[in-house]
């Protein structure tokens, strides 16, 4: 189990194969290929946790179950989120359901993408292509992020520090959408 500071931006992609390119020519090496992704987060009754900004997430990455819960953070890195973020592998997610269900913790969203891995010298980018569109994620320290997201051409203005439910919540309301989690389903796309 790890414990960490969690400091990230979101960028919206428009050419999944220009970002690969220029991530290679920056040095940067794939560490997980493009893998399924399928995310369900649970809270109690009256949604304490969502109210307080806390996220309690089981993921099911590929064939790998992860338990994690994200807290805000006091600390604040100027235009990135950052959150302390706690997480272990789950041997069985199903089990683990369970054991939340029994707590009398719910489901109270899933969101699902594909999601491909690049590892840099002191971080991340990650290439997440969801139902709602194609998003970059660079994690690292504050001033790495900055020098990747210049080196990738990102302006400032374009960081998204947004969770996938606000950004499904405001991709609703722009659609006009009645879909209730954002899955390739219930969006359309199967």
């Amino acid at each position: 189990m790890s414990s960490f500071h969690e400091v990230e931006i979101k960028f919206l992609i428009a050419d999944i194969e220009d970002l690969v390119a220029r991530l290679r020519q920056l040095g940067f090496q794939q560490v997980t290929p493009r893998t399924h992704e399928m995310n369900t987060l649970f809270d109690l009754p009256g949604h304490p946790l969502r109210r307080r900004g806390d996220v309690l997430r089981l993921r099911k990455y590929g064939e790998i179950w992860v338990l994690t819960h994200k807290t805000r953070s006091q600390k604040q890195n100027g235009p990135h989120k950052t959150r302390v973020e706690t997480e272990t592998r789950i041997d069985n997610g199903e089990k683990m359901e369970a054991i939340l269900r029994a707590l009398q913790f719910e489901a109270s969203f899933r969101y699902e993408k594909f999601r491909a891995e690049w590892k840099g010298k002191e971080g991340h980018v990650v290439i997440d292509e969801t139902p709602i569109g194609t998003y970059g994620e660079i994690e690292g320290p504050p001033e790495w992020i900055d020098s990747v997201a210049r080196d990738l051409e990102i302006d400032r203005k374009d960081y998204i520090t947004e969770t996938y439910a606000g950004l499904f919540d405001s991709w609703k309301r722009q659609t006009k959408s009645t879909a209730q989690e954002m899955t390739f389903e219930a969006v359309g796309f199967v």
